[in-house]
């Protein structure tokens, strides 16, 4: 029997040998093929948003370890995954990058370690350490969480206001040659240790009574070590200098330093200010003609929360803490004077009715206005004010203060990213990102998708200086979000601020799994980020 045509081979004869010798050279020919490519993970089928300000695509995405290792079309490559995820009818994006965070202390307690609140917005990172107020020792803090583990990555700024209180302690003074070089130090030590830059809080005690002269010293320091200035401006509103003018320190900051500066959950705050948010925009734009590199965060919401003795309490009344100020509180002598000044403050901030407590250590006064309390006490609101920290001088406001013109002026620009200001009391903890990308930019029209989402993905890594985050593409971090856009919604509201946002079908952190079909893994697999890491 023939098994092979020696006119198709056009040779005259086989033999028994020749046939063994095309079996080996067909062997070698199928084994110098491509090879197959193994990954642990297979989407398909997702409408993929690359992190740029890009239409989205019909791709697949491959992952391998922690690393995206494969973006193309997988019919076309030799892939074995060990789990292919159809995701038919989802969105895929990089996960979300949260540049403003109160999470430190959630992310250090077992109970709130495993970030949910950010996880299930699809945010995979976030920084704290915002509003000059940060963990010291930096390294202790980032050790500490890669012992214990963490939901998210996380990464730190040094706090002005921290380095602050260990020099100088709560008063208002200037520091001596001394003093800032001691500041300069543990700066200094706190880059090495990580940090991602200098964040300040200039509108809050202590931070508050540092001069400009300060800050730009210290901000030298950051910037030597490849840090950006991350910026709480010493007036949102018309409380001390005004809006503008604490802008123009911002940037002036540097344009003395050459550090990029960041200017966090910027707004137009408060009736006097409302409809400034032009002025505001010229004002940045004209700096970065300059050649200063000026960026921006927003939470997108027309309410702030705060401690309510920053709100209402002039910082020349908190010099020296706590104590000294409720010394002040019952010094008739100055008593007048306060009252005017919290009158005006609560002026500033809409008036009693728009400030409302939050995380009272008594429950009744939760959701209770300032104004409310003043009419059960039957005191005036100044006074009400005095009285309710005497009580709970810790006490939290939520204070709605602004309008919709300037929150969308903001959105609007290319180098505004989205942030929560995560903190309790405040639905933006538990839904800012789906605020703005599900209600904002699908709902709402505000922005496209693909830039709502680029402001909150490989716009943010670019600003804090993150390596092989906020994109998907080979060679990065498998940090990624799968979201169900029709159903991608916060559903966190100021009545009730903890319910988790809706729409996230899964979520991956370095390469991880952890949220699957909706449902946390209870994996903790976040990173510990450090900025002189990222930068080798």
């Amino acid at each position: 029997m023939k098994i092979l045509s020696g006119k198709l081979f056009n040779l005259p004869f086989f033999d028994i040998n020749s046939i063994w010798l095309i079996l080996v050279i067909s062997g070698m020919m199928f084994s110098c093929g491509p090879k197959v490519q193994e990954l642990d993970y297979l989407i398909v089928n997702a409408l993929v948003f690359s992190g740029e300000n890009e239409g989205p695509i019909h791709t697949d995405v491959g992952i391998k370890g922690e690393e995206i290792v494969f973006v193309g079309n997988s019919g076309q490559k030799r892939l074995k995954a060990v789990k292919v995820l159809e995701a038919k009818g989802l969105i895929l994006a990089p996960g979300f990058i949260d540049p403003h965070t109160h999470l430190d202390r959630d992310l250090s307690s077992p109970e709130y370690q495993s970030n949910l609140a950010s996880l299930m917005q699809g945010v995979t990172t976030v920084f704290a350490g915002n509003d000059g107020n940060s963990p010291l020792p930096i390294g202790r803090k980032l050790e500490e969480w890669e012992r214990n583990g963490i939901g998210t990555n996380a990464g730190l700024f040094v706090g002005h206001g921290a380095v602050r209180r260990v020099v100088l302690g709560l008063e208002a003074k200037q520091p001596t040659a001394e003093d800032l070089t001691e500041m300069e130090v543990l700066v200094a030590k706190s880059m090495e240790e990580g940090a991602f830059g200098l964040s300040t809080g200039l509108f809050y005690a202590p931070g508050s009574y540092a001069k400009e002269e300060e800050v730009v010293a210290l901000a030298q320091v950051a910037a030597s070590y490849g840090g950006i200035y991350d910026t709480h401006i010493r007036d949102e509103s018309s409380y001390s200098i005004g809006l503008l003018a604490s802008i123009e320190e911002a940037i002036n900051i540097g344009r003395k330093t050459g550090i990029a500066v960041h200017i966090s959950h910027i707004k137009a705050l408060g009736t006097d200010l409302w409809g400034k948010s032009k002025e505001v925009i010229a004002l940045i734009e004209s700096a970065q003609k300059e050649g200063i590199n000026v960026t921006a965060n927003q939470y997108p919401y027309l309410a702030s929360k705060t401690s309510f003795r920053a709100t209402v309490i002039p910082r020349w009344a908190e010099d020296g803490g706590n104590d000294a100020m409720l010394v002040r509180f019952g010094n008739l002598e100055i008593r007048n004077r306060l009252i005017q000044e919290i009158t005006e403050n609560i002026r500033i901030r809409g008036g009693a009715e728009a400030l409302v407590f939050s995380e009272s250590e008594n429950p009744i006064y939760d959701g209770m206005s300032l104004r409310e309390f003043a009419d059960m006490r039957k005191l005036s609101e100044a006074e009400a004010a005095m009285a309710i920290l005497t009580e709970e001088p810790n006490l939290g406001v939520v204070s709605y203060n602004m309008v919709e013109e300037d929150l969308k002026n903001f959105m609007l620009k290319d180098w505004v990213v989205t942030g929560s200001d995560g903190g309790s009391g405040h639905p933006r903890k538990y839904g800012a990102f789906a605020r703005k990308i599900g209600y904002y930019a699908h709902r709402e029209k505000w922005t496209g998708l693909s830039f709502a989402i680029h402001q909150s993905t490989a716009k943010t890594a670019r600003i804090l200086g993150l390596d092989r985050r906020g994109l998907i593409q080979e060679g990065y971090f498998a940090d990624l979000v799968l979201i169900d856009l029709e159903r991608y919604l916060d559903k966190a509201t100021f009545e009730s601020p903890y319910e988790l946002a809706e729409g996230v079908e899964y979520v991956f952190v370095n390469g991880n799994l952890v949220i699957n079909k909706g449902e946390f893994s209870s994996d903790l697999k976040g990173k510990a980020l450090r900025l002189n890491q990222t930068k080798k």
